[in-house]
């Protein structure tokens, strides 16, 4: 079992950047496909990003691509999103997740963090 917990979310004015951290306890990490996840109010949970166990695959959702980058450090047990020229309609809770493979799939994924809070404003 794996406990996950996002930082660095927070309020950011549109066009800025903000650096995503999940850490994972357990010492298993770097056998878990990584998966970052947003929610906005009255929406459903939504695919933003994927990285594989040793980080040589990622994935992108459309809207966020060439805007995001995933990153894993399986030695410090965590995995980043660093989120460039933000728009507002970024703003969502952002959770991270860990599965057996890194797929756009929620239902791919074994655990949650509790999520972290994205404002972006115009």
């Amino acid at each position: 079992q794996v406990q996950l917990v996002e930082s660095g979310g927070g309020l950011v004015q549109a066009g800025g950047s903000l650096r995503l951290s999940c850490a994972a306890s357990g010492r298993t990490f770097s056998s878990y496909g990584m998966g970052w996840f947003r929610q906005a109010p009255g929406k459903e949970r939504e695919f933003v990003s994927a990285i594989s166990r040793g980080g040589i695959s990622t994935f992108y959702a459309d809207s966020v691509k060439g805007r995001f980058t995933i990153s894993r450090d399986n030695a410090k047990n965590t995995v980043y999103l660093q989120m460039n020229s933000l728009k507002p309609e970024d703003t969502a809770v952002y959770y991270c997740a860990a599965g057996n493979r890194a797929v756009t799939s929620k239902d791919g994924y074994n655990y949650w963090g509790q999520g972290t809070q994205v404002t972006v404003s115009s």
